[in-house]
């Protein structure tokens, strides 16, 4: 699938960049015809595909990611292991060892030339996130109408503009030489 994304993603781009030159190409056509030469660098442009055709591409080593994640998830664990687990939902008291371990993550995953996030590692760091914090639910919020007295206001007050611009508008087009 990764293959299949890289692919299209490149070959999108290619043919938005050949629009592109071919437009610029036809306004310069038309504005100045003493710019014949670039005609054939269009051309030398699609034929070499400026895009990367040239570019080998990776396929991802899901293996070799796979092998080199836990690494990261060790040393995650590690310095979690300094803070009391009473505070592992406060994120302000962890929140450099999770960057670190987002940043691990993320390079071993382009080492291994995989795009990330990617479901591999996205199912990693959900194992990691199930280790640390499935205690970590929030609690519902209550959600409370405000007071009449500021509820009817914020309803009358814009309801009150809206008809007064409309007898405005109203006004106004009867009165067409105060326009003129």
């Amino acid at each position: 699938m990764n293959i299949l994304n890289t692919l299209l993603s490149q070959e999108l781009y290619l043919s938005l960049l050949i629009s592109a030159l071919n437009l610029v190409y036809d306004r310069m056509k038309i504005s100045n015809s003493s710019f014949s030469f670039f005609v054939p660098l269009v051309n030398a442009l699609m034929m070499l595909g400026l895009a990367g055709v040239h570019q080998q591409i990776n396929l991802c080593n899901e293996s070799l990611m796979l092998e080199k994640l836990p690494a990261c998830g060790k040393f995650f664990e590690e310095k979690m292991k300094k803070v009391d687990s009473k505070k592992w939902c406060n994120l302000t008291e962890f929140i450099m060892y999770y960057n670190n371990f987002t940043q691990c993550t993320e390079r071993e995953a382009n080492n291994a030339s995989c795009f990330w996030p990617n479901p591999l590692a996205e199912s990693f760091i959900t194992g990691i996130h199930k280790q640390f914090f499935s205690n970590c639910t929030l609690d519902s919020v209550h959600w409370e109408d405000p007071p009449n007295e500021i509820l009817i206001t914020l309803i009358f007050v814009p309801v009150m503009l809206t008809c007064a611009m409309i007898m405005l508008v109203v006004w106004c087009s009867k009165r067409s030489d105060i326009l003129v």
